[in-house]
């Protein structure tokens, strides 16, 4: 499905849907990145796909023109652009003691719609789930279940020469240094395990599990901890904290949890808004608006995932902010007075067939204000505009 066959939408309110594409009945998506008239989307790999090359110059008719396959029995749902270089993570899927080429690829894209594979960094454990970068000498990485790890930690990678990547450095918590089986995301205790580093300037941003948001300094790509805010022990389980973006020159940071849990179990899962004015002692403040409905979710997600994160080229503001909510669709908040969020617009389409409800799951804001968002299991790519 595409073109002109698109989806109906159940709330639209500021937002209208302008293309969609099915990703040729491959419709399990996942991060989206733009590289001119294409766009890749990671694949959740549900379908043996690893990254959609998608021809959006015309945005209402958006045409799959390659997809690589996923490295199996790993998964690459993650793509990362700049330089002419894509980045694309391997990571074991779901956990298991299998062996599998995990770590990152490197994919020269100067020719955007014909990815070819320049270099490969191969990394222990259960490989790479997210990254930043944004171009330059150094990539950021959550990188799982390392050796004698439990959990995510940051690494950083040097891709000065792109053709050999190699790694630079590492960090982790104390705590996650333990012998034995790793339990996993679903351990019956606290979990502390990185899930995406954000980097703006010479600062990183993690949302870090059940530890919460850190925030480090940056020095030639090592990082020392400077300070850290979490809402473990409120919430009563694993808040599963995903991601942390800062809000400019605004001394304030944008942290979502991920509903991972389905039927809405577990603990309670927010979007919070973090005062940094004190890096070495951040402190929540608000708690953005819960959406109403969309809660019949039928063994699926509701509930906040990830943002747009305002990278170079895209859509920049440090008050609108864009929020991937399962099933409550796309939610758009406005933060200027950062103690009450409050909701401005959203889009929730109809649940694709065979699917109880719809799963948005992450998203890119062009700086035109298109909006690039994908379905997590079977809807594929919504190519979204503002109507006013």
């Amino acid at each position: 499905m595409s073109g002109t066959d698109r989806p109906a939408a159940i709330e639209a309110r500021g937002l209208e849907l302008v293309g969609h594409s099915d990703l040729d009945g491959r419709g399990d998506g996942m991060q989206v990145m733009r590289n001119g008239d294409v766009v890749y989307v990671g694949h959740m790999g549900d379908d043996g796909v690893g990254t959609s090359v998608v021809d959006v110059s015309d945005p209402r008719q958006p045409r799959v023109v390659r997809q690589l396959p996923a490295p199996v029995p790993a998964r690459s749902h993650k793509v990362q652009y700049a330089d002419g270089l894509l980045l694309v993570n391997h990571e074991i899927f779901p956990p298991r003691d299998v062996t599998a080429e995990t770590g990152l690829a490197v994919y020269d894209v100067s020719h955007p719609a014909e990815p070819r594979r320049l270099g490969f960094l191969a990394l222990r454990g259960l490989g790479v789930h997210r990254m930043w970068w944004t171009g330059g000498r150094y990539a950021y990485a959550a990188a799982r279940s390392l050796p004698g790890i439990h959990g995510g930690a940051v690494v950083t990678i040097d891709l000065s020469d792109p053709e050999r990547p190699r790694l630079h450095a590492e960090w982790h918590l104390p705590e996650q240094e333990r012998a034995g089986r790793n339990p996993g995301i679903r351990a019956p205790g606290r979990y502390a395990s990185c899930h995406h580093p954000i980097v703006a300037g010479d600062r990183l941003y993690a949302g870090w599990s059940d530890a919460g948001v850190l925030t480090f300094a940056l020095d030639d790509g090592k990082l020392s901890l400077l300070g850290r805010v979490e809402w473990t022990d409120r919430v009563g389980g694993h808040p599963y904290t995903h991601t942390a973006l800062p809000l400019g020159e605004r001394g304030l940071l944008v942290a979502t949890d991920e509903a991972i849990d389905p039927d809405l179990m577990g603990a309670r899962k927010d979007i919070h808004m973090i005062d940094l004015s004190d890096e070495r002692a951040p402190r929540e403040i608000a708690l953005f608006p819960v959406p109403d409905g969309h809660r019949d979710v039928r063994g699926l997600r509701f509930g906040p995932h990830n943002l747009h994160e305002n990278r170079p080229g895209t859509f920049r503001s440090d008050t609108v902010v864009y929020a991937t909510y399962f099933s409550a669709g796309l939610r758009v908040y406005d933060t200027s007075d950062p103690t009450a969020p409050r909701e401005v617009a959203s889009f929730v389409p109809a649940a694709p067939p065979g699917q109880a409800c719809i799963q948005l799951n992450d998203l890119l804001v062009d700086a035109d204000r298109t909006i690039f968002v994908t379905d997590r299991h079977r809807g594929g790519l919504y190519i979204l505009r503002h109507t006013t």
